[in-house]
Formats: structure tokens, C-alpha cells, sequence
């Protein structure tokens, strides 16, 4: 079994003990040391102004449940943007069907518009990618994606918003 495969159908399984009146997965449970962002907000503050799935999501790096985002059928030209700040953080030219569950891209839109961090929530250590502009959680990425990078960024559609047309940013 390819690890895409075994990964998506343990995170099913998970979705399934999780029962269907939860949208979302797994929560991080250690606190983060205090990062700096350009945006930055208060705890009440983002709750005010994100829905409490993209505030689990983008401020608690929850998982939303595989299958559950309308992006991940998506195939309009645009950008996606990360909820929380509205930075344009994937494009549609570097989106891919993954087969995981979650909108995936082999690239950002640029180098700036995301970082990565270690995250040891889970027993194996895995490679967090999060908004550059206000820290916002996004997903994972991995080292078995597409050409031309061999990355897969697996993405948390709640944490993002399509807005059609360019798929560059300006």
C-alpha cells in the first residue's frame, strides 16, 4: 500500500470513531512558542472574525474530516487565499488530486507565502505549513507529491478561500 493510501484510510478510520456530528479531526494539543506575524490578532479577535472551524483549523492546527471540503473538487482557475488573512497562498496551476481527501498542491504561490515548522503532534514527526502573513495553520506538507517539486501541501480547505481568475498573484 502506497503511504498516501495508508495515511488517508487511518485518517478515515479516525473520521469514523470520530462520528459524523464532528467536522473536524485532531487539535493539536502543546502550545506553540510565540511566533511574530505581520498580521496579528487577539485570541478574541480571530474568534470574532472566523467561523469556529477555520478558528479550530488556522489558531488550534485542527484537521478538518478528509472528503469534507468542496475544495477539494475544484478545478476553476483562480487563487486560494488563507481565511484568516486573506493572503493568496496556493494557485490553481499547482493543484492536484492527491486521491488524500484534502486539497493538495506541489507549490506556493511564491516562496513568502507560506513557512513550514516541525510539528510533533502526532508519534511521527511531519513538516506543518502555515500562513507567512499571520501564522495561521494550514496543513502538512510531504516529500511524495507530483513533479516539478515532489512536494504534496496538504491543505486544510477550511483554511482557505477561492476567489476565481488569476492564478497569479499580484
Amino acid at each position: 500500500m502506497h503511504r498516501r493510501g495508508f495515511l488517508a484510510s487511518g485518517v478515515a478510520a479516525l473520521a469514523a470513531a470520530a462520528g459524523a456530528g464532528g467536522g473536524l479531526l485532531l487539535q493539536s494539543r502543546g502550545a506553540r512558542a510565540k511566533e511574530s506575524f505581520p498580521v496579528e490578532m487577539s485570541e478574541a479577535e480571530w474568534k470574532k472574525k472566523l467561523t469556529p472551524e477555520e478558528f479550530a483549523v488556522l489558531r488550534r492546527a485542527a484537521t478538518e474530516r478528509p472528503f469534507s471540503s468542496p475544495l477539494n473538487h475544484n478545478k476553476t482557475a483562480g487563487l486560494y487565499h488563507c481565511a484568516g488573512c486573506d493572503t493568496a497562498v496556493y494557485s490553481s496551476e499547482a493543484k492536484f488530486d492527491s486521491g488524500t481527501g484534502w486539497p493538495s498542491f506541489f507549490e506556493p504561490v511564491s516562496e513568502d507565502a507560506v513557512a513550514t515548522r516541525s510539528d510533533y503532534s502526532l508519534i511521527v514527526p511531519r513538516t506543518e505549513v502555515h500562513c507567512a502573513t499571520c501564522g495561521g495553520h494550514l496543513g502538512h506538507v510531504f516529500d511524495d507529491g507530483p513533479p516539478p517539486t515532489g512536494k504534496r501541501h496538504c491543505i486544510n480547505g477550511v483554511a482557505l478561500h477561492f476567489k476565481p481568475g488569476a492564478t497569479t498573484a499580484s
